[in-house]
């Protein structure tokens, strides 16, 4: 293990790739991608989704939620994605991780022991298009370990 890898988080699964997924446009493209960045290292190809209970829910007048309702449905969605994406029977060994908090906390995390991080990006289009998102701007300055952004072709 290389210096390099041990300040990077890189050291306790160097072979897997992980790909923060929200059901967006960028983030399918962006598992497709990481799908194939996986598949040519020969390493795990893991699936990470964030939920949270909207912050409405807190508030004095809000219809209490079901939190195992909301992560059930966070949990589905991760599945349909990965269906939609990868099949039935992907060609790249993977993990489904589906975690309560803030994406960027949940995606920095799961960067520790990770080689590599792919995040979509939404962007805003035209000129501020070229703008990355909140969350895959913080992703890349937070990480440990490289990140890959995919950013949609229109």
């Amino acid at each position: 293990m290389s210096a390099n890898n041990a300040e990077h988080g890189t050291a306790g699964r160097a072979g897997e790739v992980v790909v923060g997924v929200d059901g967006s446009r960028s983030s399918k493209e962006a598992l497709a991608w990481a799908a194939e960045e996986a598949r040519l290292r020969g390493a795990t190809l893991r699936l990470v989704h964030a939920w949270h209970v909207p912050a409405t829910a807190y508030m004095a007048y809000a219809v209490p939620l079901d939190a195992a309702a909301l992560e059930k449905a966070a949990s589905e969605l991760l599945e349909e994605v990965a269906r939609d994406v990868l099949g039935e029977q992907p060609d790249v060994p993977t993990v489904h991780e589906v975690v309560e908090g803030p994406p960027v906390e949940v995606i920095v995390e799961a960067s520790k022991a990770a080689a590599l991080v792919v995040v979509g990006s939404r962007g805003l289009g035209g000129f501020s298009g070229l703008l990355l998102g909140s969350v895959s701007s913080q992703v890349a300055h937070r990480a440990h370990c490289p990140v890959t952004i995919w950013r949609e072709h229109s």
